[in-house]
């Protein structure tokens, strides 16, 4: 993945915390995370919960930096949030499919923050959107993070 420290940086700084301190991959302690939301044609979510489903505990929520020129394209990256344009902690989506109408469009309509893009294994993330999921979209058999470093 390939961060956008520029135009994103709160959302960049706030991943690289959580992927510094081994929040992703189980390097805290904690257990590592999922992909806990699948939705085939639209998302990749994960970042937020263990293998069994317990909630890891997070950083303070960031402000949302969503009127910076990015946009929801297949192969971004960006924060998930609550319906709280300030509460995005630590988990995340891959776009699936070009899901602009994730983007801003006014103050009244937010968006949701874009920090990246992949650069390298979107077959991976094509490959997550396949498996079995429940009503839910939760993966019947855990997607789990193995790994989350920065170079």
């Amino acid at each position: 993945i390939d961060l956008n420290a520029e135009q994103a940086p709160i959302t960049t700084a706030n991943f690289l915390a959580y992927v510094d301190a081994g929040f992703y991959d189980g390097r805290d302690g904690a257990g590592a995370t999922i992909f806990h939301r699948v939705l085939e044609g639209f998302v990749t979510q994960g970042g937020g919960f263990t293998e069994s489903g317990s909630q890891k505990a997070t950083l303070a929520p960031i402000v949302l930096e969503t009127d910076m020129g990015l946009s929801n394209v297949r192969g971004t990256i960006a924060m998930a949030r609550t319906g709280v344009p300030d509460s995005a902690t630590s988990q995340f989506y891959f776009n699936l499919v070009d899901n602009t109408f994730l983007d801003y469009a006014s103050a009244s309509e937010p968006g949701y923050a874009v920090f990246g893009e992949v650069i390298e294994g979107l077959d991976v993330v094509d490959a997550i959107a396949t498996v079995s999921v429940d009503g839910n979209g939760q993966p019947n058999t855990a997607v789990v993070i193995t790994s989350a470093t920065a170079r």
